[in-house]
């Protein structure tokens, strides 16, 4: 007797369906997994036949061979438990052999209880489910949410083996989990952390602004106290809303990973990850026998936060440098290629030298010229030219910081200017067919396109190119930084006082780097 089930497996974040086949015949009892399974996947046999017993049916004992297709591609995990014993119960007479499994597919790990638990990648199960015309998801109780945030897919949570059972049967049915838009999951921004409660810092503020509105990459520099930290942290709060498929994709992260928050189905705020520079490569840019994703993917359509930056190792801080040209990681191994998404806006704050006060009014530092020069050589010339954006925080002053001023702007404030930015930049690309969600993601092609300048822009641009020295990609950062500030500004073309803003935020590496 033969049964099919289908379930999905992974690769990467991307999902691919899975036949669970099982021919059960009356000879000696024996039940064997093949398909190019892993050790989870082998355990599935004790899982599978207690669970069975413990959810109160009678185990067949028949010759078993079950078989996961495609042969040729690995099977990891533990979400294949349902679907295996499914499709024994299907061959043991237990689900009734006219029950429709053509258009269902089925995942979760079994206790042996035979309760249903959670299992990684759900999302992205149930993605590819959709996309090989399945119309029913079946998942583990704690996973259902997730899987609901695919549209048009019919998703039913699950609890135990026997609750299963039962709705196959047509005994107790169970009812679909409810799809909710992303407009009605998106909540307001964090109001604990705000703008207005940075005193002074109005050029850091300021770049931060056009960061968010541009997505870009910034290096905050100041002694320790000025607010560093404290600013990079309220960068979430200003940042746009996610749109849909940027919330999909960053969940799809996150349920691969195993981050995703229980109670949480989609992601619809921006990441914002704060490694400790203790870190290695691995750890950031993602690897592993079986590769996962690291912080840099983690933080897709949202921010990487290192402080410290010189404190983390030089091959960690190198390791940065593809993934912020490519948008992606691809990690290698024996067993195939994994590629990840990793869109983020880097953010990074630093002191000037080992103490802290390099520059600081007062002569407090006590470094040498060489030992600043070592420190801040510890951050490459190739890496800090990615960076689109560098502000040195002043020392913040008594009279700042003791007088109440109610002229400092909130978060909400910006973060509408910032949204505004965006849409601008947006309806332009749209239409002419553009692909980037940001003037940080503008290609070569795109930047001859959107960066018109005009006579005084162009010239200011030029004569800055030859006095500064700058790169062939540094010209092209400042020419997106001013493409930004121009949105802002509500602005299609470049004018010379944009151009200006943006080269004021790439000198410090001549102070500092030489």
């Amino acid at each position: 007797m033969l049964s099919t089930v289908y379930s999905a497996g992974m690769f990467g974040i991307d999902g691919f369906t899975v036949t669970v086949e099982c021919n059960a015949q009356s000879r000696m009892f024996a039940f064997e997994l093949v398909g190019l399974p892993d050790l989870a996947v082998k355990e599935a046999k004790e899982r599978v036949r207690t669970a069975c017993e413990n959810s109160g049916f009678r185990f067949p004992s028949f010759e078993i061979i079950i078989n996961l297709a495609p042969a040729d591609r690995r099977k990891e995990g533990s979400a294949f438990d349902t679907p295996i014993l499914l499709s024994i119960l299907r061959c043991g007479g237990i689900i009734r052999r006219e029950v429709d499994f053509s258009n269902k597919c089925f995942t979760g790990e079994l206790s042996l209880s035979g309760e249903l638990r959670p299992v990684r990648g759900v999302l992205c199960m149930c993605a590819s489910a959709k996309a090989s015309g399945m119309r029913e998801f079946y998942a583990p109780a704690d996973n259902a949410a997730e899987a609901a945030a695919v549209e048009g897919i019919t998703v039913y949570a699950v609890r135990n083996v026997r609750e299963l059972v039962d709705h196959l049967n047509g005994v107790s049915p169970l009812s679909p989990v409810p799809h909710k838009s992303l407009s009605a999951r998106q909540g307001d921004c964090d109001d604990s952390l705000d703008f207005a409660d940075v005193r002074g810092q109005a050029m850091a503020k300021r770049a931060l602004e056009i960061a968010a509105a541009g997505g870009h990459n910034i290096l905050l520099i100041g002694p320790p106290g000025t607010g560093k930290s404290m600013l990079a942290k309220r960068l979430s709060s200003i940042l746009p809303p996610m749109t849909f498929d940027e919330a999909i994709e960053t969940t799809k992260i996150h349920s691969v990973s195993g981050t995703l928050p229980p109670d949480v189905s989609l992601i619809t705020t921006r990441p914002f990850r704060s490694p400790h520079h203790t870190m290695s490569a691995i750890s950031l840019v993602g690897g592993g026998v079986n590769p996962m994703p690291g912080e840099v993917s983690l933080s897709h359509n949202g921010v990487l936060f290192l402080d410290e930056l010189p404190e983390f190792p030089k091959a960690v801080t190198d390791a940065l440098r593809q993934p912020i040209e490519d948008r992606q990681v691809t990690i290698t191994r024996a067993n195939g290629r994994v590629t990840y998404p990793c869109s983020f806006m880097l953010v990074a704050a630093m002191n000037p030298c080992r103490c802290g006060y390099f520059g600081a009014p007062g002569g407090r530092c006590h470094c040498s010229p060489q030992d600043v020069k070592r420190y801040v050589s510890k951050i490459s010339g190739p890496m800090l030219d990615r960076i689109d954006i560098q502000v040195e925080l002043p020392a913040i002053s008594y009279e700042e910081l003791s007088t109440r001023s109610e002229a400092a702007e909130s978060s909400a404030v910006i973060r509408e200017r910032v949204a505004a930015a965006r849409s601008f930049a947006l309806s332009r690309m749209a239409k002419n067919g553009g692909q980037v969600y940001s003037n940080a993601q503008l290609g070569a092609a795109d930047i001859r396109r959107y960066c018109v300048m005009t006579e005084a822009a162009t010239a200011l641009l030029g004569a800055a190119y030859e006095r500064m020295g700058l790169s062939v990609r540094g010209y092209d950062r400042i020419l997106r930084v001013a493409r930004t500030i121009a949105d802002l500004d509500k602005s299609e073309l470049i004018d010379a006082k944009h151009i200006a803003e943006a080269i004021q935020y790439r000198s410090l590496d001549k102070k500092y780097w030489g």
